[in-house]
């Protein structure tokens, strides 16, 4: 079943509705370019920060486990 919109006040509504969007737009308190930008630098450095966070203590972790298997073959043979 296909349904065709066609008619005068279909059309009215949809430009209607786009005028609406563009109004409500037009409202909104949009960011700065420079507090885009520093949120942005901030976001990136805070990845970067914790990638080297959690590679640290996975290198942790995998230098004690390690050590904990010299140990036991050490003792165990």
């Amino acid at each position: 079943m296909e349904t065709e919109k066609t008619s005068s006040g279909s059309k009215l509504s949809v430009f209607s509705y786009i005028q609406d969007l563009k109004d409500e737009l037009k409202k909104v308190s949009w960011t700065s370019q420079e507090e885009l930008s520093f949120s942005t630098k901030m976001v990136v450095l805070a990845t970067l920060l914790f990638g080297v966070g959690i590679y640290l203590v996975d290198f942790v972790i995998k230098s004690c486990l390690e050590s904990i298997k010299i140990v036991v073959h050490f003792i165990f043979g």
